[in-house]
């Protein structure tokens, strides 16, 4: 019997300050778009990734999974911003690879310090010679990131998979070709609610800030340029990459711009005139998929790049 049984169906899904989406793929080579949807979240239920009012948020997932027929779907998520580390760690060159994750369970908030307690996390080798191994720690709160889970089973979801934005944005560049392996990438992520900003080289995120953004009906001025100090911080995060972890001998070669902000047009050419190195949007589009939807599409790519990132 199971010769004839059909692949579980997936669901993927992105909760965001403003806005839940889903997009659900068909699977192949590249996969293809099959159903998707989104629904607004009203300002405060969730405020820089922090659930702040659960019950409005549980009611309107609902009526999403109802809408969205997901009812016992299995789903992957993607884990707030806010709660996210990415992190270089130094580990001793002659462990096995086999050994890398228990040596990490064991020395995490030991040798090895974190700002939160009981931490999931993940990793990726970054390099290994006979005198280095460097691995890339990816780490959350497990409370924020059960929080979610538990959020998404209330509602008759089974969640399978957690993943972290900056590789779920990166993968339909990487996709669409735009990526090479020795470009020293800065992926900026502009949504309505927040700005995240991280370096790749190498196809993996070297680390990551996120800044959240003030909504426009929570200005208690009118703003010129409501991007100001994400381009100031866009600039310092530029240099800090040359001058401080690369000791001027490398800089930022590219610039990819993505995110659901509705002003993401004017940010752009700002960017293009402010900047040495000019900005760039996904040269493939989405289609069917609108532009907003890059982030959860880039989470239904995840078996789609080499390592499983």
């Amino acid at each position: 019997m199971a010769l004839w049984r059909r692949k579980a169906k997936q669901a993927n899904i992105v909760i965001k300050d403003h806005m839940i989406r889903y997009v659900e793929a068909k699977p192949g080579d590249p996969p293809e778009a099959k159903r998707w949807g989104e629904r607004e979240l009203p300002p405060g239920v969730i405020r820089d990734g922090k659930i702040v009012d659960g019950e409005t948020l549980a009611i309107i997932l609902d009526e999403c999974v109802d809408e969205w027929k997901l009812s016992g779907r299995r789903v992957r998520f993607v884990v707030p911003d806010p709660f996210v580390m990415i992190r270089s760690v130094p580990l001793p060159p002659h462990l096995p690879d086999d050994d890398i994750r228990g040596y990490l369970f064991m020395e995490l908030g030991e040798s090895i310090p974190l700002p939160f307690a009981d931490p999931v996390f993940d990793y990726a080798v970054a390099e290994r010679t006979e005198e280095a191994l460097n691995v890339l720690l990816f780490a959350a709160p497990e409370e924020a990131v059960a929080e979610y889970a538990a959020l998404l089973e209330d509602v008759d979801l089974r969640p399978v998979a957690a993943d972290v934005s900056p590789l779920c944005a990166y993968r339909p560049f990487y996709a669409a070709g735009q990526a090479a392996a020795d470009d020293h990438i800065l992926l900026v992520q502009l949504d309505e609610s927040a700005v995240n900003l991280s370096v790749f080289h190498r196809h993996l995120p070297l680390f990551m800030r996120h800044l959240p953004l003030e909504a426009p009906g929570e200005r208690t001025m009118p703003i010129v340029d409501p991007f100001a100090e994400v381009y100031k911080e866009i600039e310092r995060m530029m240099s800090f990459y040359s001058f401080s972890l690369r000791q001027g001998k490398q800089q930022i070669t590219r610039l990819f711009l993505t995110g659901d902000h509705p002003q993401l047009a004017d940010a752009f050419a700002a960017l293009t005139e402010r900047l040495d190195v000019s900005p760039e949007r996904l040269s493939r589009p989405l289609d069917p998929l609108p532009d907003r939807y890059h982030l959860t599409w880039g989470l239904t790519l995840k078996e789609g790049m080499n390592d499983d990132r």
